[in-house]
């Protein structure tokens, strides 16, 4: 029953509850244990309902050696939906016309958004931007003022309500419209100093986590929320990002995701601009102001497709092939992904890994920098590299 056993052909998303009494089951099969999102989607996939999957589930259990297993008992999701009441959160299911387009096309999205605010936005276009919590003076006036000018050009700012950046670019939209995703409960503001402005975009704008109501955000929490900050934007745009940061993961969810990234550059002795130069060395859309976002947000934008082209369109049909920055920046990614998966914690010599790769030296060795500076990989003595662990 862990989530990387399952079969991926068995995770799409299921058709919304068509009844209260489904709406609760599949919120009290999804808050039991051991049940995570491709786990829920195969069992409502194999079961039909919710009732037959939690009827279901401890056998599933008992076949994966788990034993005495529980499902979630009715009085948690009673309380639940209690609490939410009281903090005025909403309920949106997957499926549903307000759960937004842009967050079901993905293989791991929520089953259930809790949401306090207007949900009329996840309706409108998108751009998510984030970046260091401890911004720099020019840093904070940059998101703000992308926020502000992205805002009046029509785009709602999706952020992580962090302090820094995030806060910056939230402050800036509250007029035109901005989504905070939240890492813990929807009602669970963190950090503290943040209370006002989560007040604030509770009025004007739209809170939104597809955790419990009242959990209190934990470390592992943060990556899970990144991806759907990267997910609810048409684009990622990133000011300011330490080599190790959140930032640099909701990037990466990006590219998984097919969305474009881009970039606000820094100086480069400064720590705090260098995710930001190294996914612009990869081939991120270098962003100077609001204009550079709207340029690269313009083809996909646009609304009527084109007819077919003839032979006589071949330049139109380049002209609108995707940009060769972003092309890099996604084999990037590969490579990356690539080159962990061929990595454990036992070492492997980096010549060894280069052949089994069948990439040239030259296009690892930057691609093992960036993973080295991530943390993701060790060097060690004798030229041999390990997964870090």
């Amino acid at each position: 029953m862990t989530e990387k056993d399952e079969n991926p052909s068995s995770t799409h998303p299921p058709l919304p509850p068509t009844s209260e009494d489904e709406s609760f089951s599949r919120l009290r099969l999804l808050r039991s244990r051991r049940v995570g999102i491709a786990t829920y989607n195969r069992l409502l996939a194999e079961h039909g309902t919710a009732q037959n999957a939690l009827a279901a589930l401890p056998e599933v259990a008992r076949a994966a050696g788990v034993r005495d297993y529980e499902i979630c008992p009715e009085g948690v999701v009673h309380a639940e939906l209690k609490a939410a009441r009281a903090a005025g959160a909403r309920l949106i299911a997957s499926g549903s016309p307000a759960y937004p387009d842009r967050l079901r096309d993905i293989s791991d999205a929520p089953p259930f958004l809790w949401v306090k605010g207007d949900p009329k936005l996840l309706l409108r276009p998108m751009v998510s931007l984030v970046g260091a919590r401890n911004a720099s003076s020019l840093g904070t006036r940059t998101a703000r003022a992308l926020a502000r000018d992205l805002g009046a050009a029509g785009f709602v700012i999706v952020s992580g309500l962090a302090r820094g950046v995030d806060a910056a670019a939230h402050h800036a939209a509250l007029d035109t419209g901005t989504i905070a995703v939240m890492a813990g409960g929807v009602d669970v503001i963190y950090p503290a100093e943040n209370a006002e402005l989560a007040d604030a975009i509770a009025r004007t704008g739209l809170r939104l986590s597809e955790q419990p109501i009242g959990l209190q955000p934990a470390a592992r929490h943060f990556p899970t929320r990144n991806r759907v900050i990267a997910a609810l934007g048409q684009a990622v745009v990133v000011v300011e990002a330490a080599a190790k940061s959140g930032s640099l993961i909701t990037a990466r969810d990006a590219l998984d995701q097919g969305r474009d990234v881009l970039a606000v550059p820094g100086h480069p002795f400064d720590a705090r601009a260098a995710g930001c130069n190294m996914l612009i060395r990869d081939g991120a859309t270098l962003v100077r102001s609001a204009d550079d976002v709207l340029a690269a947000l313009a083809p996909i934008s646009a609304a009527p497709a084109p007819p077919p082209a003839s032979k006589s369109d071949t330049a139109i049909v380049e002209h609108r092939s995707p940009p060769a920055s972003r092309s890099r920046l996604r084999d990037a990614a590969a490579l990356h992904l690539r080159i962990l998966e061929r990595l454990g914690p036992s070492p492997v010599a980096e010549d060894q890994l280069i052949r089994d790769l069948s990439v040239s030296a030259a296009d690892v060795a930057p691609a093992l920098v960036d993973l080295e500076l991530d943390g993701q990989i060790t060097r060690q003595p004798g030229g041999l590299l390990a997964r870090a662990v």
